[in-house]
């Protein structure tokens, strides 16, 4: 009986110094610390544009050419990854975009690079 009682007095004895937690000798921040850094962010400005029009091939998940509704000419843009084309409830689609179906193209313009944000089929 005096052994387990023994032995559970060295555990309660040695689980605070096991556990301890070594002091810090650096600089505590708290509330009352007072320093403030100005934080400039630099980048270039993206807009976003818009347009509509008819699918006229897809392959899913790289390219879509659509024909455009204000021209007869039809445009190329390139989509990397899944989730990118979605229906008009915001469901992802995973299967091909039957031609002909309306679709809305959400993408930044770069030069001559369109770079796909994501596409709205109705």
């Amino acid at each position: 009986m005096k052994k387990p009682i023994t032995i559970l007095v060295c555990c309660a004895l040695l689980a605070p110094l096991a556990f301890a937690q070594p002091e810090s000798k650096g600089k505590k921040q708290g509330a009352g610390a007072g320093t403030t850094e100005a934080v400039t962010v630099t980048g270039t400005i993206i807009q976003m544009t818009s347009e509509d029009g008819s699918a006229t091939n897809y392959q899913p998940p790289k390219t879509l050419v659509v024909r455009e509704d204000r021209s007869n000419i039809a445009g190329s843009y390139v989509l990397n990854g899944p989730g990118h084309v979605v229906d008009k409830n915001g469901q992802v689609i995973r299967t091909a975009i039957k031609p002909g179906a309306h679709v809305r193209i959400y993408y930044a313009q770069n030069g001559d690079l369109r770079t796909v944000d994501h596409v709205v089929v109705d």
